[in-house]
């Protein structure tokens, strides 16, 4: 397993992608087992027979998402043909959100699915392609803006901590904070 500090050196001599798969490629590894494999250790691409809420409830990380997209009836969407790309908050994100803040969006869920929608892409948009956007437009109506800093994503003003855990009709990346548009 690589260390963060060799990943951020052997990130300056190599193109972002790469060193952004190094940097995530064990974290990726370690969900896809926990959330996306029917079996003992096959690969995510694999075990993409879940989709993305059956994959984001089975890894355990995600309940504060899966919670609010039943509140706003999202949940039968998320679970539909796709594919879709979805920039799924865990349960950490979601802690950073003032508890008035996420029982008003909660209790509110015209707002909720405005916060939620903005969270998806259309499509499958996997990391290598990610990192060559500028933005993404979102289920909600407007775009989202990516950047790649020294071999770091951000969406929005997320970083992303894991990519490209597939699900049967689309694909998962993990951020660590709540995108509100």
């Amino acid at each position: 397993m690589y260390s963060k500090n060799m990943t951020i050196g052997i990130s300056r001599l190599l193109s972002p992608v790469f060193a952004f798969a190094l940097a995530y490629a064990p974290m990726t590894e370690v969900l896809a087992k926990s959330c996306c494999s029917s079996g003992g250790g096959e690969k995510a691409q694999a075990a993409a027979e879940k989709d993305i809420v059956d994959t984001a409830v089975a890894a355990g990380k995600f309940n504060t998402l899966a919670k609010a997209l039943g509140v706003a009836g999202l949940v039968e969407t998320l679970k539909g043909k796709g594919p879709f790309t979805v920039f799924a908050p865990d349960d950490d994100a979601f802690a950073k959100v003032p508890a008035e803040t996420l029982n008003g969006l909660l209790a509110d869920k015209e707002k909720l699915t405005k916060v939620l929608t903005y969270h998806v892409v259309n499509g499958e948009v996997l990391a290598n392609k990610v990192v060559k956007l500028k933005s993404a437009k979102t289920l909600e109506g407007t775009s989202v803006p990516i950047k790649v800093v020294d071999g770091k994503v951000s969406v929005g003003d997320a970083n992303v901590t894991a990519t490209d855990i597939k699900c049967a009709n689309g694909v998962i990346h993990v951020i660590d904070k709540v995108l509100i548009p």
